[in-house]
């Protein structure tokens, strides 16, 4: 069976997501920090002909995102696209600090989150990926990946980080046969321009996996 993992599997780009590579036959994996939220966006797909599966974690907690990961697969079958696009936390300490009034103890949560939390997610589905000889990865970060703000800088700088670790990624699989790319979005997600609508971006995530051409995604600019 055909699995896609969703990582910070929200009700608005998340659950878009869920329901567009569903409605290709995937069966789903939703994880998010919540397990009540989870249940109830499952139910949702559920009710709409998609199975789908809830898992709680929190990226920042390596152990549990382990866990989550090894029963989507051992639940749903093995893991073929891992979408990574998990929301901050709101409490979260340093996220949109000016430069200059930020600390090093700022950027920590930040980067557990972009990238030990990509890296944790990375690694434990490799595995699976090569046995089935193809696949995908998509992280999906903010503008400030490619284009950092001063005053977002633990964003900033986290979104960077994972950027260039999405980038290695992408060379280093190419050979495996299997794919990695990034959607970058820009602008906040369904505040009006329908490029930015959860069902408009979920097609270029898609579309990332579908087509597997290219690197990187910029929603609003047309083209990969």
């Amino acid at each position: 069976m055909t699995t896609i993992a969703i990582i910070g599997a929200g009700p608005g780009l998340g659950q878009a997501a869920a329901r567009r590579f569903g409605a290709e036959g995937f069966s789903v994996c939703l994880i998010s920090r919540n397990q009540n939220n989870v249940n109830e966006r499952a139910a949702e797909l559920t009710s709409m002909g998609i199975t789908a599966r809830g898992y709680a974690a929190d990226v920042r907690d390596p152990q549990a995102l382990r866990a989550a990961l090894d029963a989507a697969a051992a639940d749903l079958g093995t893991i073929e696209v891992l979408q990574y696009s998990p929301a901050p936390a709101k409490d979260m300490r340093g996220l949109i600090k000016p430069v200059l009034e930020t600390t090093a103890e700022d950027l920590v949560g930040p980067v557990e989150q972009s990238v030990y939390g990509s890296a944790t997610a990375v690694q434990q589905v490799l595995p699976g990926l090569y046995e089935l000889g193809h696949g995908t990865i998509i992280f999906v970060s903010g503008g400030s990946a490619v284009k950092p703000n001063g005053n977002l800088t633990g964003i900033s700088v986290a979104f960077a980080a994972e950027h260039a670790y999405a980038r290695m990624l992408h060379d280093a699989l190419v050979p495996k046969g299997i794919h990695v790319a990034q959607v970058i979005i820009p602008d906040m997600i369904g505040g009006g321009d329908p490029d930015h609508e959860p069902d408009a971006i979920a097609e270029r995530i898609w579309s990332a996996h579908s087509t597997r051409s290219g690197f990187q995604t910029i929603i609003g600019s047309g083209g990969a």
